[in-house]
């Protein structure tokens, strides 16, 4: 992996990670860097879901592989909150 991916990934899973706490209601006890590796994380996976369900190469913008990121991401900022709160 060539830096320019490295740091496109980083973008990417920001973006995933915070559309993923804004679909999350009411306040989320994590801390931005943990937004982003929550939105790395999903989006990673994501992708490989969206791969597998053949979502992932369409003509245009691929709406259905970023539906799943921001489900994962939304999944992963409420599973990681309710972790933080317990603590």
């Amino acid at each position: 992996m060539e830096i320019s991916g490295l740091i496109s990934a980083i973008l990417i899973g920001a973006v995933i990670g915070i559309l993923g706490r804004l679909a999350v209601p009411g306040r989320q006890r994590i801390g931005v860097l943990w937004t982003i590796a929550v939105g790395i994380v999903a989006a990673l996976i994501g992708t490989a879901i969206a791969s597998g369900l053949g979502v992932a190469d369409t003509d245009g913008v691929d709406w259905g592989e970023w539906l799943i990121q921001i489900v994962l991401a939304a999944l992963g900022v409420a599973a990681l909150s309710r972790v933080k709160v317990r603590r």
